[in-house]
Parts: structure tokens; C-alpha cells; sequence
């Protein structure tokens, strides 16, 4: 009986979790990079086997009916996913963001009403912060959430938010309209009248993943639906979790990228012999290893001081006193970096066929530059790392 039928859910070891991950994207989603770069709608039915071994969304608590493996197993996972689809990871990771929020700041009614149909039915979740006006500045973003009542109503429009369409619920960050404004994170069914997709972005990387502009039309929702804690607070925490895992995506594909070198390397001749005997080559590829092995292991740092956090008796109010993470903010500068340095060093190794579409080189260069980009820009973190971790204790905002 596949899980979600009504069978529990399975107990799973770390190291059985990340080889049945490994061999999922082996026998799913590897061998299929042109049909993943189309730009097609995002392939949910290929994810299938994953709900029916209780392992979709992998993090979940088991007493949601998740399979409750940690951030450190996931660092693994999403890197194993990546290898095959950096897009396929990222939808499968991403809901990490969202459930987190309610996970720690939601009713134990609605922790019930979405976590535990989210396990039950292999769903997805999308947070949604980001406007076009506002920028990296959400203080500054317009959609706004108005009490009625014992309800909430939701007016405005997101810019970015990866799974939306698909999602079972939303979780929407808005700024109140009361006399001093406060900002607030609401938990809205997908299915909510007012809830429409405005357009799916047609994006240059990670074109198997969904990412849409969604708008808000006197949205009407139970006000136990808002989260408890400040709107801002709660997305920064939620982002933790999400920020180390997009980390992990770049190990993923930066693996993936010295494997084709490799292989290539014993094909391609220089010289009268092999590229692989050359002692340049080498050093390029000593490089790229110790590169790789440092991202994993920020990724780990990260997701170690996450896991701790979360196993304390009040992981709600310590993450609230800390915010955003020093080792999950590094990780994700680190590996964007890092990573687009192992994918220009690749490319650069199968020279003119590196810029043809020919080659898995040309998807993987695109996929990896998201790490850079999204959950904010380098140039953001690098600001909120001085103002949070640099600047004296004293001066600090």
C-alpha cells in the first residue's frame, strides 16, 4: 500500500534516506537535461515515487506524518537531487521555507490542518515576500492585511514565488493597516477566492522548477491563519532552513560538473595524450575537489546549528532572539560563489562545445547562477552580515 493511503508513515535511517534519494534521482531524473530545460510545466508526476515511500517533503515531523529527517540529511539529499536536476531540487526543497514558518509560529490546529495533509498527500507550499517596487527592501512592500472580524483580508501583488501555482497553501508576508503598521505572516489555501496566478516567470535557469507572479484580490481568511510573531521575523527564520539547502543545490551541480570533466578529460587528447594525464588539468580538478569538500561542509555547519536550534525546548522563541543564521547566510555567498567558479572552470575545460547547447555544461552553468541570486542577492547578504555580525555588538540593529 503506497504511503498516504492511510498506511503510516515509514521509519527511515540517515543513511538509508540519502541512497533511496540517490537512486531516485538515478532512476527519474538523471538522462533527462533537455526535457528539463525545455521550459515545460514543472514535472510533479515524476516526484510521485518519493510521496509513496513518505519522503516528498522529507523534513516534515513525524508527528505530521513526515518522515522527520533533519537539515543535516537534507544537505545531502538536495545535493543528490541536483546532481541529476538542479530545478527538480529546488522544487522539492523550496516548501522547506514556508512549512518551517508554520511549523514553528502556527495554531497546533493549523499545523494539523496544513502540515499533516501536506505529509498525508505529497503537497507543496510556497512563501511569498518578495514585490517588484520593494525589492531586497521588504520593509517597504505594499500588500497589506486588513482584521475583519475573526477574519483577514489580503490585498496586493508577489513578484517571485517558486511553486505557488501547484501549492496547497501559501504562506504570504503583508503589512497591516492599522494606524501603526505591523507586518504579519498569513497562511492562505491555495484555493482561496482572490488567490490568482498572474504569470509563470520564463526563467533562464532551473527551467523545471515553477516560479510565478500571484496577486491577491480581497482575500478572505481565518485570522487564526496569521502566524504568531512579527511577518519579517518569521519569513528571516524561515529562510534558514531554505538558505542552506539552496546552498546544497550548487554542491549538487558542482559535483555533477567535475564528473563531466572527468569523463571528458579521458576522451580528449592533447598533446598525444589524454587530458586526464596532463598535470594542468589535474590542478584544475585538485582545485574543484577542495572546493566542493569546503561548500558541503559550510552547508553542514549550517545545518548543524539549525538542527540544534530546533531540538532546544522553545525553538520558536531562540530563533526569534537570533534571526538569520551567520553559518546559513555563508553557506549560501560561499557556495554561489564557489560554485560559479567550478561552473566557469568547466565550461572553459570543453572550450567552444562549453557555450553550445549541445552540452549539459551550457544547463548547468544557468542552473548554478541561481544560488547567487535568489532568497536574496550576495551584495544583500554581504550588508546583512556587517550590519548583524560585524558591526560592534553595541551599534548593531
Amino acid at each position: 500500500m503506497p504511503y498516504g493511503d492511510g498506511e503510516n508513515p515509514p521509519t527511515i535511517s540517515s543513511g538509508d534516506a540519502i541512497q533511496a534519494f540517490r537512486d531516485f534521482a538515478r532512476t527519474n531524473l538523471a538522462n533527462r537535461d533537455k526535457e528539463f530545460d525545455s521550459g515545460a510545466e514543472p514535472p510533479l508526476e515524476s516526484y510521485q515515487p518519493l510521496h509513496k515511500m513518505g519522503l516528498l517533503n522529507w523534513w516534515l515531523p513525524a508527528q505530521y506524518g513526515g518522515a522527520g529527517l533533519g537539515l543535516r540529511e537534507s544537505v545531502d539529499i538536495v545535493s543528490e537531487l541536483a546532481y541529476a536536476d538542479a530545478g527538480s531540487a529546488f522544487t522539492l526543497m523550496i516548501s522547506i521555507l514556508s512549512s518551517t514558518m508554520v511549523l514553528l509560529y502556527g495554531a497546533p490546529e493549523l499545523k494539523e490542518e496544513f502540515l499533516a495533509a501536506m505529509a498525508r498527500d505529497g503537497g507543496y507550499s510556497a512563501g511569498l515576500g518578495s514585490e517588484r517596487e520593494a525589492g531586497s527592501e521588504l520593509i517597504n512592500i505594499t500588500t497589506s492585511v486588513a482584521r475583519q472580524g475573526e477574519t483577514v483580508v489580503l490585498n496586493g501583488e508577489k513578484m517571485f514565488s517558486t511553486n505557488s501555482e501547484f501549492a496547497d497553501f501559501l504562506v504570504v508576508v503583508a503589512k497591516s493597516t492599522e494606524a501603526r503598521p505591523t507586518f504579519h505572516a498569513v497562511v492562505v489555501p491555495r484555493d482561496t477566492p482572490g488567490v490568482r496566478v498572474v504569470k509563470r516567470w520564463d526563467m533562464i535557469g532551473l527551467r523545471s522548477a515553477g516560479t510565478y507572479q500571484v496577486s491577491f484580490a480581497n482575500c478572505v481568511v481565518p485570522s487564526r491563519n496569521v502566524l504568531d510573531g512579527p511577518g519579517l521575523k518569521i519569513l528571516e527564520i524561515g529562510l534558514n532552513p531554505s538558505r542552506a539547502l539552496i546552498a546544497s543545490i550548487a554542491v549538487g551541480v558542482s559535483r555533477r560538473i567535475r564528473d563531466m570533466c572527468l569523463d571528458y578529460a579521458n576522451q580528449k587528447r592533447l598533446a598525444g595524450r589524454t587530458l586526464f594525464e596532463n598535470a594542468v588539468f589535474a590542478g584544475k580538478m585538485g582545485q574543484m575537489e577542495m572546493q566542493i569538500e569546503v561548500m558541503r561542509n559550510q552547508c553542514m555547519a549550517a545545518a548543524r546549528e539549525f538542527d540544534d536550534i530546533m531540538a532546544r525546548p522553545d525553538p520558536a522563541g531562540e530563533f526569534l532572539r537570533c534571526g538569520a543564521l551567520r553559518s546559513a547566510l555563508a553557506a549560501k555567498m560561499f557556495c554561489g560563489q564557489v560554485g560559479w567558479q567550478i561552473a566557469t572552470a568547466g565550461s572553459e575545460m570543453f572550450g567552444g562545445l562549453g557555450y553550445t547547447s549541445e552540452m549539459a555544461i551550457s544547463k548547468l552553468v544557468r542552473d548554478i547562477r541561481i544560488v547567487s541570486i535568489v532568497e536574496a542577492g550576495d551584495d544583500v547578504l554581504r550588508e546583512l552580515i556587517f550590519r548583524r555580525f560585524v558591526v560592534p555588538s553595541s551599534r548593531r540593529i
